[in-house]
């Protein structure tokens, strides 16, 4: 591997450029968004590489672009952001990934830390039984043979009309909860099968439901907008995805691309970077199966949602409209969607990847909804167990820059697995409890995997964000209580 060290140009204090010569057959080059404290974890994680290596694919335009919590992915990075011209350019499943709409969102109360704090305990531990979670979990509802295609077309819409939530929680929603263009004869029968007992689950790895609480308000009136008050307020946060749906239609796609190469003459460097044309069928295939699975997603976050609405307001002793519980927003952070972006001073029809990255449109944009769009959408990043979590807005910069996008997270440090020799869980649950979080978890060893340790201090990822001008700092919250599945 290359002196990166050496082979990285600084632009600006938060962005490092890899030059379009670094390696023949790169057709834009690389930009990353650091610090240069960050650059050492970043270069030895080797996703730099990766971003090279996404230079390559046809059709991309700009730059192949990584977002302050790169760490290395399959294919893409995690953090990588990648357009490509839907005239002549591919879509590769490895630049949205396995867990497809994995997202998040961000419910507001009127209740404050002060009110919540002496029922935490039994706060979590009714969220961790409303909410079924784990490797291989299966839901509490039951779908009618053939059903599932409803899920797949409707997302969020299917969900409401079941009576998991309200009506007004669409609007709050990316997409409203609900892409369009699908057709579920190309989800396979395995991924159905897949998915059909597990709408409502949390699932493992970094999905989480969080009890939070208002820490710090950078801009008041925007954070008004969203129905933030106040230093002290509970928010409750839901972080899933697609499930064992996404994950197989994901897997499908990818050996249906390795073949699609092959028939189309395309060459990359990463096998893992499989793709064909956007106006392939098998590009279009995979689009359409794509969007049924983030409809999935957005079904399965409208669901939990409802139980943990249903859990807070039972153990609160509070009705809904008490309690406020209102959405504030829900956004996705693996998906890739055919855009207008201006390239050249005219409007080109892309095709964007977003993998581990958080679209971020600003002010006056159509698809921001009607309620946010003086202050730009809404952009909700996570920290890890143990620190804070950050809510933003988008901006103008971010639309000029990063086909209107930013970070997702904090970004991993570590691997599970090395997680697992260098801790034990119950040193991880001894750790928060200490710090006054309240936390449960399907497992031990699960609790081991997601250590904040194991993180970068998304303190210093929203930094760079913040200050890059891809997104705004609007709000900060901690946590009190975290169910890990």
């Amino acid at each position: 591997m290359p002196e990166w060290s050496s082979k990285l140009q600084k632009v600006d204090d938060f962005r490092w450029r890899i030059p379009k010569d670094y390696k023949s057959g790169m057709r834009v080059p690389g930009l990353i968004y650091a610090s240069e404290g960050m650059l050492q974890q970043i270069i030895a994680d080797q996703a730099p590489e990766q971003v090279a290596n996404v230079a390559f694919l046809p059709g991309i335009v700009r730059y192949s672009l990584a977002m302050p919590d790169i760490h290395w992915g399959y294919g893409f990075a995690i953090g990588g952001v990648a357009a490509m011209r839907v005239s002549d350019g591919v879509v590769s499943p490895g630049g949205v990934g396995f867990d497809i709409n994995c997202g998040v969102r961000i419910m507001r109360t009127n209740l404050t830390r002060d009110e919540v704090k002496p029922k935490i305990k039994e706060l979590i531990d009714a969220l961790f039984l409303a909410v079924p979670s784990g490797v291989g979990s299966k839901g509490r509802i039951k779908l009618h043979p053939g059903e599932i295609n409803e899920v797949l077309r409707k997302g969020s819409r299917w969900a409401v009309e079941k009576g998991y939530g309200r009506p007004e929680d669409i609007d709050t929603t990316e997409e409203n909860g609900e892409m369009k263009d699908v057709s579920p004869d190309y989800v396979s029968a395995r991924a159905k099968e897949r998915g059909t007992p597990q709408v409502g689950t949390l699932g493992s790895g970094n999905h989480f439901l969080e009890v939070g609480v208002i820490d710090e308000i950078y801009e008041k009136d925007i954070a008004k907008t969203m129905g933030i008050d106040d230093i002290g307020q509970i928010v409750l946060y839901v972080h899933c995805g697609s499930r064992g749906l996404g994950h197989q239609v994901a897997d499908d796609y990818i050996k249906e691309m390795m073949r699609a190469m092959q028939k189309y003459g395309i060459q990359v460097p990463d096998r893992q970077l499989a793709c064909a044309p956007v106006n392939s069928p098998e590009g279009k295939h995979y689009l359409s199966a794509m969007r049924g699975a983030a409809n999935y997603a957005w079904a399965n976050r409208q669901c939990i949602m409802h139980w943990v609405r249903e859990a807070f307001c039972r153990v609160m002793g509070v009705g809904e409209k008490e309690a406020g519980l209102e959405l504030i927003y829900d956004v996705t952070h693996n998906i890739a969607k055919i855009e207008e972006h201006e390239i050249d001073d005219r409007k080109e029809s892309l095709c964007v990847h977003r993998k581990g990255a958080t679209r971020a449109f600003p002010p006056g944009h159509a698809d921001v909804p009607a309620k946010y769009r003086s202050m730009g959408q809404p952009i909700l990043i996570p920290g890890d167990m143990g620190r804070m979590s950050y809510i933003l807005a988008g901006t103008e910069q971010a639309m000029r820059e990063t086909f209107g996008s930013t970070c997702h997270g904090a970004g991993r440090m570590q691997s599970r697995s090395a997680m697992k020799k260098r801790l034990s869980g119950r040193d991880v649950l001894h750790d928060l409890e200490s710090r006054g979080i309240a936390v449960r978890a399907g497992s031990m060893s699960g609790l081991a995997e997601e250590a904040p340790q194991a993180y970068k201090d998304v303190e210093m990822v929203v930094d760079v964000a913040h200050g890059a001008g891809i997104s705004r700092k609007v709000a900060r919250t901690r946590p009190i209580a975290v169910v890990k599945g």
